[in-house]
């Protein structure tokens, strides 16, 4: 090949890579960040995010995580949220449960499961869904590391979301990060429950930690979060102050460690 002709093709190819920059249809053109009266963010749809946990137990609040926001971008148009899952996996990670989505007022009926044989169908069932005009979200739930999933196939996965408004969860598992062409990046971590309004020793509604690892579309990059019927609810982090010594404050006597939750103990 000539240098003109090579210059020339390296031209068309750079022009053709700005014109899909500037698409509108790219998740940075399209997402709409703004904070509802709960405190945190909601997030128009057309991203692509991944919501890491550090171990499978808390494979729940992950879930909840992402159908909390899938739950947000259902319309009269788009009706359906897409769950993928490995059939080998679904022992081990287990199923969205009916009775409990409706009482965090999602329709188990818009919620669509499918089992892929492996990995390399998941990723196609997910490019795939995300490109019908009537699913708002697909959450892929992965259980292992997967060679196919790099950073190539999150490229595909991030700008088809993008071009149709669909978004797409990643639920993944452990400490490692690979690079991806992900939006957003998460770690969902447990927190001790909220106070039981009857019962101060019994669980009451449920808490965990978000930590937004990457993304530049929220400033704020942690919070506690409280779940109502009607999405999240931000919730300031505070210790109580009765089991808070200030820092540096003298102590006139011998004071006893605190067991369990302020049980009565011998002086």
């Amino acid at each position: 090949m000539s240098l003109p002709d090579r210059q020339q093709r390296l031209a068309a190819l750079r022009d053709t890579i700005a014109d899909i920059e500037r698409k509108p249809a790219l998740a940075e053109a399209r997402a709409m960040v703004k904070n509802d009266a709960q405190g945190f963010p909601v997030l128009a749809g057309g991203l692509l995010q991944e919501v890491f946990t550090d171990q499978r137990r808390n494979a729940g609040a992950i879930l909840g995580f992402a159908l909390a926001q899938a739950r947000s971008l259902l319309s009269e148009q788009r009706l359906a949220i897409i769950y993928l899952q490995l059939a080998a996996e679904a022992q081990q990670l287990g199923l969205p449960y009916g009775p409990g989505l409706v009482s965090f007022g999602l329709a188990p009926e818009a919620l669509i499961l499918v089992r892929t044989a492996n990995m390399a169908e998941l990723l196609w069932a997910a490019e795939e869904a995300v490109a019908c005009r009537a699913v708002a979200a697909v959450i892929a739930d992965i259980g292992s590391p997967s060679r196919l999933l790099d950073f190539t196939a999150s490229r595909r996965l991030s700008l088809r979301a993008a071009e149709t408004g669909s978004s797409i969860f990643l639920l993944r598992y452990g400490a490692g990060r690979e690079a991806s062409a992900a939006h957003l990046r998460w770690r969902l971590l447990p927190a001790p429950s909220a106070r039981q309004r009857y019962d101060a020793k019994a669980p009451g509604p449920l808490r965990w930690r978000a930590q937004l690892e990457k993304g530049t579309l929220i400033k704020q990059t942690e919070w506690l979060l409280g779940w109502t019927e009607n999405g999240f609810s931000a919730i300031a982090s505070q210790r109580r102050s009765q089991d808070r010594i200030a820092a540096g404050a003298p102590l006139s006597r011998a004071v006893p460690a605190v067991l369990a939750d302020r049980l009565p103990q011998a002086g």
